[in-house]
């Protein structure tokens, strides 16, 4: 892969508040036309690393580049070149949509004719064309959030940095939220995406890149990062809480218990083998099962083995 199939170059990148190291030498690229997820625990660093990639804050120490463009040197040329949409909204409740829009577009030097024109296209485009006239302070959450998107995209930027886009919506507004920036992706956008909800980059990302401690520890595709934990894994709810003990200690790996819900999950590395073997360990114990399932590991549980991992 060569520098022109990328979006995004990060090498090297420090930066520090005082005593507290934020970042701690990051490095990262995104490719071009895709969504890279960038995940973490509070105070790892993600939040610092969009900040400096949209030129808001200079790094200590580090290469960045955005659009094939360095952000340290030539801050002005990568800020025509991206949109930003943090968390929380940055728009007029009291004007309309339409009216929000056109007033982004003359703020981006549009001219008022473009800018109206362009109002028209992300109106159409985030499917809120018959809304437009509506203030803002009537809108659901989930308009609210597309209204948000669609002024980062006033100047038809090459490469979007969404901050936990979703936070605070229901699961109908986060639908709608993804449906756009799957659009956006889909018309050629680069989009580099913070968020809390491990569904969201499951969802929407081509990359994921873990970070902890200022630095990323792990990444590539979901499904990479679920196998680092182990492969699949076994899931048995039992009838009776008092077999909970004796049941998992014939379970391969070591397994979690959670008592509320009766649960034993483990690691496997062959399914199909420990499926069969774990229901042969039951019913000759005679411990009954009300339902044993084989599955993937979820990202929230790829993320706090990798977090934990790290902390280690």
């Amino acid at each position: 892969m060569t520098d022109h199939d990328l979006a995004i170059v990060v090498e090297g990148l420090r930066k520090k508040y005082g005593d507290k190291q934020a970042l701690d030498g990051l490095d990262l690229t995104v490719r071009s036309g895709t969504v890279q997820g960038i995940l973490g625990p509070n105070g790892a660093g993600k939040t610092t690393t969009v900040r400096i990639m949209s030129t808001l804050l200079r790094p200590d120490e580090g290469r960045v580049e955005v659009a094939g463009i360095d952000a340290r040197t030539h801050a002005y040329q990568v800020r025509t070149r991206i949109g930003l949409l943090g968390q929380n909204a940055a728009v007029d409740e009291e004007l309309s949509g339409r009216q929000n829009l056109e007033m982004f577009g003359r703020l981006y030097h549009l001219g008022a004719r473009r800018a109206n024109a362009r109002a028209d296209e992300l109106l159409a485009q985030f499917g809120l064309a018959d809304t437009g006239t509506k203030a803002i302070k009537h809108y659901s959450g989930g308009m609210r959030r597309r209204l948000d998107l669609a002024a980062s995209l006033i100047s038809q930027p090459q490469v979007l940095f969404l901050d936990e886009p979703t936070t605070g919506l229901d699961p109908r507004g986060r639908t709608e939220v993804w449906n756009a920036v799957r659009s956006l992706v889909g018309g050629g956008t680069t989009v580099l995406l913070t968020t809390q909800y491990l569904e969201e980059a499951d969802q929407l990302a081509d990359q994921i890149a873990v970070i902890n401690h200022g630095k990323v520890i792990a990444q590539g595709t979901a499904d990479e990062l679920k196998t680092k934990t182990g492969g699949d894994r076994i899931d048995v709810v039992l009838r009776h809480t008092h077999q909970l003990t004796r049941a998992a200690a014939l379970l391969p790996g070591n397994p979690t218990v959670d008592e509320d819900r009766r649960l034993i999950s483990t690691s496997v590395n062959n399914r199909m083998t420990a499926l069969t073997e774990t229901v042969h360990a039951l019913q000759t114990a005679g411990i009954e099962a009300e339902d044993i399932a084989v599955r993937r590991p979820t990202l929230d549980e790829v993320f706090m083995h990798l977090t934990k991992e790290d902390a280690a």
